[in-house]
Order: C-alpha cells, then structure tokens, then sequence
C-alpha cells in the first residue's frame, strides 16, 4: 500500500486504496471517495458467546459516525478558513509546494 504524504508538512493525505488522479499541473491530486455511515462500538455477538441468564442485559454503547471515508480512515481534521483566508493560504502552499518539487529534481540531476 502507498501512503501519500505531503511534502511540506510531512502529514499522511490518503492511500492508494482510493481512486487517485493526478492533475494536469502536477501539484493535485484529485482523490475519489464516498459517503459512508459507520457504527462504532462493541458488539457482543462478534466474540460468539452467550449471554447469561442470571447477568441483566446490558446495553452496548455505540454511536454512528457518517462521513466521506478518505477523512474517516485517515483522521482529517477540517479547517476554519473563510474564503480569503483560504485563498490566502492555498496561494502560500502552492508557492511552497513548487519550491520543494524543483529542489527535489535539482537534488536528482545532481546526482
């Protein structure tokens, strides 16, 4: 499995167990994800035993958890940009990522 990272900060973005594209600029990747429910908690059943007749039953804790899987199997956190923040930011990152990546070929011709 290929774990994609970003190359600035070093944080795991997805895998490869997802649909990737990269796009034409060489700087995205278009990611391919789906909504999904999950139920977390323990189910009894799952560790095939039988409940006591003289324990009272207790209720299982559980609680659904709705989201794109990409965000959910990899722990994203969202951001609090507005809009010109964002841009802001996105503008900064792109600049950055250009930088590491012609540091990154110059490192490979001089090789």
């Amino acid at each position: 499995m290929i774990i994609y990272k970003c190359i600035i900060s070093n944080d795991e973005m997805f895998s490869d167990t997802f649909k990737v594209k990269e796009t034409d600029s060489g700087i995205f990747f278009e990611v391919e994800g789906k909504t999904v429910t999950r139920t977390e908690g323990f189910d009894d059943a799952l560790i095939s035993a039988n409940a006591s007749a003289e324990e009272a039953c207790e209720g299982n804790e559980s609680a659904t958890v709705s989201g794109v899987d990409i965000i959910l199997n990899h722990k994203l956190q969202e951001t609090g940009f507005d809009k010109k923040q964002y841009m802001s930011y996105i503008k900064e990152y792109v600049k950055m990522q250009h930088q590491q990546r012609n540091e990154a070929v110059w490192r490979n011709v001089q090789c």
